[in-house]
């Protein structure tokens, strides 16, 4: 049954860092992705990793930490995140 919460997401102390809380997930191990081909060991690490300036993955207990590089602004990026993690919780 597909989970209808929505990801949350958290400012951290690294202003190029957002930690996202995934309602009703839990990740069996944690995942750090710092690499285009650890990402593609799994679809929502790949997805999120191919996003433009994001430079790694964290995926750990109920959340996924995404960073990303400073030049570019959090907006586009925030907006591709959460709908790809809005996705992933409706699967």
């Amino acid at each position: 049954m597909p989970n209808s919460a929505l990801p949350i997401a958290h400012a951290t102390p690294n202003p190029n860092a957002r930690k996202y809380v995934l309602p009703g997930v839990r990740f069996a191990q944690p995942r750090n992705v710092s690499t285009a081909a650890d990402a593609a060991a799994d679809a929502l690490t790949a997805r999120l990793f191919a996003l433009e300036g994001v430079y790694n993955v964290f995926c750990a207990q109920d959340f996924v930490t995404i960073n990303k590089r400073p030049d570019l602004p959090w907006e586009p990026v925030e907006t591709a995140v959460l709908g790809i993690l809005t996705a992933y919780l409706q699967t």
